[in-house]
């Protein structure tokens, strides 16, 4: 089989199609014929060396695919069964391996609805849109949020999940064109990035929001502390722009006794029936039609550096998936 593999970090260039043997199902574990990937940014952060991997490296956690072994003592999966993951190994790859008990089985209710590709982009940020809504933060029904990067493939199922909870939306995009996905995801209102603490303040009388949901991290990070309301909270889950730099905690008092918090998925799904439960919703929200799946990009498997080079650039909307 042929699989993504970085012999060393670097920037896009260093991910090659090259052969590689087979994995196999150990005990526990399934094995997966990959017919779609999810590209994430995270893989971007790992390529270049942000994140700490060992290497040679094969990229991806996030996938779609139809099992062809079952391993030892692995129960309720069948050869044939269509399945995702955002908790997979070396998924840039004709077939990869997944602990039984992170993969779920598509229901058959779905076929007719979830093409491959919108499989392949549900698992990693449907479940990260799932747990900043419910989890990470609750805001109410009524409540104004602000969500940054509005049109990407987290902040289109965020602003979905939290608009079906009736909870008030404001979005920021950087184009015309991603602030009408977004506003046609449900904001109530998108803004570019330019001035946008100010604009928030406008749309709330003065007072802020209740929580800033922040992925893009350095450039919006002081403006997003600015938009919070007194109590407020920031719930900081990436880094598009780079790393925030340490900063004063005192600043959280003066601003009005602001919260910020660091989540990460993994520890939102921290038992099977958590993990059931987040992606039971999602389901439902697809059959019922409250969730849409964008796929701004498709790449072959091939041309994994290319998928980089859109996501680096933030020239994608929804979510780029590797095809093998």
């Amino acid at each position: 089989m042929h699989a993504i593999i970085a012999e060393t970090a670097g920037g896009p260039e260093v991910l090659q199609y090259s052969p590689t043997t087979d994995p196999s199902a150990g005990p526990g574990e399934l094995l997966v014929d990959t017919v779609a990937v999810g590209v994430n940014f995270i893989e971007t952060y790992q390529r270049s060396g942000l994140y700490p991997v060992g290497f040679p490296f094969t990229p991806g956690a996030e996938a779609a695919g139809r099992v062809v072994a079952v391993g030892e003592g692995v129960t309720g999966f069948s050869i044939g069964d269509r399945v995702v993951t955002a908790e997979g190994r070396a998924t840039y790859a004709e077939r990869f391996v997944v602990a039984a008990v992170a993969a779920v089985r598509v229901p058959d209710t779905l076929a007719e609805v979830l093409t491959d590709e919108a499989a392949a982009a549900l698992p990693l940020q449907g479940l990260t849109a799932h747990y900043l809504a419910t989890s990470a933060a609750q805001p109410l029904e009524g409540e104004t949020v602000l969500v940054h990067a509005g049109a990407g493939g987290v902040g289109l199922l965020l602003t979905q999940l939290l608009t079906a909870r009736e909870v008030r939306v404001i979005t920021t995009a950087s184009t015309p064109e991603k602030r009408e996905l977004s506003r046609a995801a449900g904001a109530v209102e998108t803004l570019p990035y330019e001035g946008f603490s100010e604009r928030v303040r406008d749309l709330t009388d003065g007072e802020g929001v209740a929580v800033v949901y922040d992925g893009v991290g350095k450039d919006t990070f002081d403006d997003s502390l600015a938009s919070l309301r007194v109590r407020g909270e920031m719930v900081l889950f990436g880094a598009a722009s780079g790393p925030v730099p340490a900063f004063d905690p005192q600043r959280l008092n003066a601003g009005g006794s602001l919260s910020v918090t660091r989540p990460s998925l993994v520890h939102f799904l921290r038992s099977t029936g958590e993990r059931s439960w987040r992606y039971d919703e999602l389901f439902a929200g697809i059959e019922a039609g409250v969730l849409d799946i964008r796929v701004g990009a498709t790449f072959p498997l091939a041309e994994a550096a290319d998928a980089h080079r859109a996501l680096g650039g933030r020239a994608t909307t929804g979510k780029v998936v590797l095809i093998p």
